[in-house]
């Protein structure tokens, strides 16, 4: 779930606890999702499959992380708009996020990295940084999504106020997600369609090198007090539902015309948007670098 519940106190934990079936049934997709994403990657790496079933493993993968963060979309939507929110469904919510978007994406870029199924293999010590470098980005799944539990905790003092703002601390973890998934998405399609002399495992490896600064970069900015638009408070007027209706529509059209170049195209344009809205907000003093509430909860590396 997205928020935790309004309540501040339970009469007990079995309330505390409950489990509202339709909200948790996204989680559970969401996690389905990833343990698909996990399952398609394994049999790519260490099963005997021919260049073009390996490339199709990688490219199932990539649509169910994404699959997981259209789960994760809707599951605290759900949870709000039919008032089923529950302590559960927040813990429920952000293990089925390290699993889909923490360990799928960082073991599809390791296995990508190190040259899958292939006889080259990458050095030892590059092997070896690339397991480091995806398990720090899993460290910051994981410290990203225990920060967004405390700064949305109504427990919290102030949690209320940093809430009205409609924004994220730090980049979320879908996105991230969806990043990586994105990039591997032109890896193991777009490179393959335009390089067909080439067979796949010579194709890619050289091109995933660049899952290496990417998870850095990603990395980094989910542990930040970047501010990313959550976009809660979009205008759910008549007339704006409509203009919202019909965009959705048109970016839902060319996702699935054009998914190698427009999935990317939407994450990479809402992580440097978002920045750059950052930044742009910095300047204009309409928010603090460096909050004083966030001092005693954002977990420093």
């Amino acid at each position: 779930m997205s928020n935790h519940p309004e309540k501040q106190a339970y009469s007990s934990p079995e309330q505390a606890a409950r489990i509202y079936l339709l909200p948790n049934l996204f989680t559970a997709g969401n996690m389905l999702c990833g343990f698909l994403a996990i399952k398609n990657c394994i049999e790519a790496r260490f099963t005997n499959l021919s260049p073009d079933e390996r490339a199709d493993h990688y490219l199932w993968a990539v649509w169910f992380i994404l699959g997981a963060c259209l789960c994760d979309l809707f599951d605290g939507r759900v949870a709000r708009a039919t008032r089923r929110e529950s302590l559960f469904g927040a813990e429920f919510d952000s293990i089925a996020d390290t699993v889909s978007f923490g360990v799928a994406p960082a073991l599809m870029a390791c296995f990508l990295i190190i040259n899958p199924g292939s006889t080259d293999q990458a050095d030892e010590h590059v092997q070896l940084a690339t397991w480091l470098l995806a398990f720090i980005y899993l460290l910051c799944v994981g410290v990203r999504l225990a920060r967004f539990n405390v700064l949305t905790n109504p427990l919290v003092p102030g949690n209320e106020k940093r809430a009205a703002g409609g924004d994220f601390v730090g980049l979320p973890s879908p996105a991230a997600a969806g990043m990586m998934a994105s990039l591997v998405l032109v890896l193991t399609k777009v490179m393959r369609n335009t390089n067909q002399s080439d067979p796949f495992e010579k194709t890619v490896p050289g091109w995933s090198w660049s899952l290496l600064p990417l998870m850095l970069i990603i990395s980094y900015l989910m542990i930040s007090n970047v501010r990313f638009p959550s976009f809660k408070n979009l205008d759910w007027t008549a007339r704006a539902k409509t203009r919202v209706f019909i965009l959705i529509i048109i970016l839902g059209a060319i996702l699935i015309r054009y998914p190698a170049y427009s999935f990317p195209a939407l994450f990479l344009g809402y992580i440097v948007w978002s920045i750059f809205r950052h930044l742009f907000l910095l300047k204009k003093s309409e928010i603090d670098p460096a909050p004083e509430d966030d001092d005693e909860v954002v977990p420093r590396m």
